[in-house]
């Protein structure tokens, strides 16, 4: 079988297993829209391990910098003297600055992977009623970003691994 299609039937064939996983047993465990983002960066970052400890890496402190944004952003009052949307961008902003200044340590230099981990949690937070609250946040539950994404994350990553091993079995056959 040619690369091309042995990669496209095992990625296929593992985004049908991994949609069962993320609609069927796993089912607010592990989000199959963070675990493809996290699958397509490892295959962007070289397919191999270097790329697993990066994607995993980097993607989990995006999410650490994210819920540790969403965290700040609950104490802002609605009526704070400069305005609740000014507030939450300069949060954003300062954030976002030390998580890419944080690329200054090689283990989290890969600042690609750091801003994906960083959207999907905000993804999860502003699309989903009710989980940027306190009580999410700072709860020990899957509910809280930093399980439930950076499950995703890591199962995403392996996902990876899988189609890249799978791919090549198919390829030599």
């Amino acid at each position: 079988m040619d690369k091309l299609t042995a990669l496209s039937v095992s990625i296929g064939v593992l985004a049908g297993v991994a949609t069962f996983l993320a609609v069927g047993p796993l089912s607010g465990f592990f989000f199959i829209w963070a675990a493809t983002i996290a699958w397509a960066a490892y295959f962007l970052l070289g397919a191999n391990q270097e790329a697993v400890c990066k994607n995993i890496t980097c993607g989990i402190f995006g999410v650490f910098m994210a819920w540790a944004t969403a965290v700040l952003l609950t104490e802002i009052s609605p009526t704070t003297m400069m305005g609740f949307p000014f507030m939450a961008a300069f949060t954003v902003c300062a954030a976002v600055i030390v998580m890419c200044l944080a690329a200054n340590i090689p283990q989290l230099a890969t600042i690609p992977s750091s801003v994906l981990g960083y959207s999907a949690t905000f993804a999860y937070l502003l699309q989903t009623p009710e989980k940027l609250t306190k009580d999410v946040l700072l709860g020990f539950s899957i509910s809280n970003p930093l399980l439930v994404i950076s499950i995703s994350i890591v199962v995403g990553t392996y996902f990876g691994v899988a189609s890249a091993l799978l791919s090549a079995k198919l390829e030599n056959k």
